[in-house]
């Protein structure tokens, strides 16, 4: 394993630059927004541009990478990412901001792509799982990395816009001075979602569902900041809490799903937080109460973020081998199309509700899983009996990192009506 990993530390070191700027823009854009007077429906609308842009980065950016190759194909992306970010410094309309972030998520999405199908070429059975932990973890941090850095300045100035700018240049570096030779490349194959929901319900509901969280989340969380008077230092510091509590809780929730029937793990994790989110919305005076306020969103981040990978392995339990990569990268593009509507409904929410109208929102779309859940161990079969390892996947992953899920090549499971 060391040795893939020697090998691959242009892509790692690359994507630390790229999470770092990725989680630092996404929350400052959400606070400059606040600040130039957009409403909380017109920047959840604008921050909504990302995962549609990402939707379409993971349909047309492989087949761009057939024609030029991963090298430049990275360059081309990186340079125009790195270029967009400062664009925000001189327009300040929500439209065009909506256009600019579709723009990132296009870029984003292709770096993504290059990297993951890069690491995945140079790499063999035997150190897929391993690699995709490392990846897993690199853009976790990353995230996290990024909203500590809000606290060297204001989201009013212009310091912030450029380092994200410098981060996204700086991960041209590795890539483009290593001397391994770039991998072949096909395009990946696709199940249809009629298809997919046939084979795995749960896991087509469930991936969708969790999109929506996760980005109202990620999004909405830093609008719900502003609006109870938070610093953007300690904005940052809400988001990275919630994040790392996605960390903490992702091994032991995926351990316990290989332990019991999955569909339990994705009845009680949204169950218990639906408490949690009532909890949240009744703080009397939140900005007051900061570390009580960080401790439940970290409870909360913990219960939500990690539903997706185990929704994924849920699925994977009973697919085939040959089944296992097209449909989990169709889920992938599942989880993005339901991360398109997180936003706006966040800020919609909030607008509507007040801060703690975020809460409920979510709280809601706990039930919903919930429901789901329950409806499934009702009217599907038992646990499947050749259950795979759950492996820890974030809703950046592109449908690349299907590739690098090492339960594609086990020895066949049998297919089952659940």
């Amino acid at each position: 394993m060391w040795a893939a990993v020697r090998s691959s530390w242009p892509l790692f070191t690359g994507m630390i630059f790229l999470m770092v700027s990725n989680g630092l823009l996404v929350t400052l854009l959400t606070l400059r927004a606040g600040e130039l007077g957009f409403s909380e429906s017109a920047i959840g609308l604008m921050q909504s541009g990302y995962p549609v842009g990402s939707l379409l980065g993971c349909l047309i950016v492989p087949r761009l990478i057939i024609r030029v190759g991963h090298i430049r194909i990275f360059a081309a992306l990186a340079s125009a990412c790195s270029g967009v970010a400062l664009v925000h410094l001189v327009t300040f309309d929500p439209w065009t901001w909506g256009g600019l972030r579709l723009l990132t998520g296009f870029c984003f999405s292709g770096l993504y792509i290059v990297a993951e199908s890069w690491l995945n070429g140079s790499t063999n059975n035997e150190s897929r799982a391993s690699l995709l932990s490392i990846y897993f973890v690199i853009q976790t941090g990353g995230v996290m990395i990024g909203q500590m850095l809000l606290n060297f300045s204001t989201p009013e100035g212009i310091l912030l816009f450029i380092v994200v700018s410098i981060l996204i240049s700086f991960s041209l570096v590795p890539m483009l001075i290593s001397a391994s030779a770039t991998p072949p490349y096909e395009l990946p194959e696709r199940i249809s979602l009629l298809e997919l929901f046939r084979l795995s319900p749960m896991g087509l509901t469930g991936s969708f569902l969790n999109g929506i969280a996760q980005t109202a989340l990620y999004v909405a969380l830093a609008i719900y900041g502003s609006a109870i008077g938070l610093s953007s230092g300690a904005i940052g510091g809400l988001i990275g809490f919630m994040t790392l509590g996605g960390v903490l809780f992702q091994f032991p929730l995926a351990k316990l799903s290989d332990r019991i029937d999955r569909r339990l793990v994705i009845v009680g994790a949204p169950g218990l937080a639906i408490p949690v989110c009532f909890f949240l919305a009744r703080i009397d005076n939140p900005s007051d109460n900061y570390l009580l306020l960080y401790a439940m969103v970290t409870i909360l981040g913990g219960l939500t973020l990690p539903l997706y990978s185990i929704c994924m392995a849920h699925m994977n339990d009973h697919l085939k081998p040959g089944q296992v990569v097209t449909a989990s990268g169709t889920l992938v593009l599942v989880l993005a199309v339901g991360m398109t509507f997180g936003p706006t409904l966040g800020a919609f929410a909030i607008s509507q509700y007040g801060p703690e109208g975020l809460f409920y929102l979510l709280a809601a779309i706990s039930a919903l899983t919930v429901v789901t859940a329950l409806f499934r161990l009702w009217s599907g079969q038992s646990r499947a009996q050749n259950q795979i390892t759950a492996v820890a996947l974030t809703a950046n992953l592109s449908p690349e990192a299907t590739n690098l899920y090492r339960e594609a090549s086990t020895p066949e499971n049998d297919q089952r009506d659940f």
